[in-house]
């Protein structure tokens, strides 16, 4: 009996988690007349219109590709960043620490619509309107602390004799932090880029206030099928699922090395 909930249960998680992404998919995949039909169509003939009609419109393919420079860009500098950053608080106490690491986590509490003006007015002042930098500074305002706090607890948790040992055989502070103590923390650092990844590349709120044409991310051009005179929801979904898919190959490829991560440095 005890089983039977236990597969029911696992069941009623998949249709939560996995619906919507069905759904999106199968909407995408749909002749338009179908997408509001009731009862609702399951069995239908897929068709590639709506991803033609977006690849072809030119501006999707573009906020793609505008999403992955400012994404990999932010994800890359916030990992070089805060990795070191969450070393040193965890291995080291000084002065102003405690109120340091204070500030870092405090950076996630802050809403993104009470910045949003400004965030706006001070790229208006630096002239970085619809540009790459201005989003990925921004997003390293959020995805630093981001770092800084997964890695802090991963650095705690490796022995400080491992260091010891490092000083002794002749190793500097860098060397000690890149050879020893940034593998073992590894899970940490991959979870962080994970996260940092998939935040970076779902944001909508700046790259819609900051994004004029130049700079315009994905998700943009996806609300972008919003409009006045109804919603194409075909085109949006097929948005959507372009949007998506890169998150789930990149999350199945990292998460590769979570596993490896785990064990690195274990047998040494």
């Amino acid at each position: 009996m005890t089983l039977a909930f236990q597969l029911l249960g696992l069941i009623f998680l998949l249709i939560v988690l996995l619906g919507p992404f069905y759904w999106m998919v199968a909407t995408s995949l749909k002749e338009t007349k179908l997408t509001f039909a009731v009862p609702p169509v399951f069995a239908f003939q897929p068709t590639l219109e709506h991803y033609h009609s977006v690849i072809n419109d030119g501006n999707v393919p573009r906020g793609l590709l505008n999403s992955l420079i400012v994404t990999v860009s932010s994800t890359l500098i916030a990992l070089v960043l805060g990795t070191p950053v969450a070393y040193i608080l965890a291995r080291f106490r000084f002065r102003g620490r405690d109120d340091l690491l204070f500030w870092f986590i405090s950076n996630r509490f802050i809403s993104p619509i009470a910045v949003a003006l400004p965030f706006f007015l001070v790229a208006k002042n630096l002239k970085l309107l619809d540009t790459h930098l201005a989003l990925i500074l921004i997003y390293l305002t959020f995805n630093v602390p981001l770092v800084v706090w997964l890695c802090l607890d991963q650095f705690r948790s490796i022995p400080s004799g491992l260091d010891e040992a490092a000083t002794l055989d002749g190793c500097s502070l860098w060397q000690t932090f890149l050879h020893v103590d940034l593998p073992l923390a590894m899970p940490g650092v991959v979870v962080s880029a994970i996260l940092c990844f998939i935040f970076s590349w779902n944001e909508l709120l700046f790259a819609l206030i900051l994004g004029r044409q130049y700079a315009k991310t994905a998700p943009v051009e996806a609300a972008n099928f919003m409009t006045g005179f109804g919603v194409r929801w075909g085109e949006m979904m097929a948005t959507g699922t372009l949007i998506v898919l890169p998150v789930v190959i990149f999350a199945a490829l990292v998460s590769r090395r979570l596993a490896s991560g785990l064990t690195m440095g274990a047998v040494k």
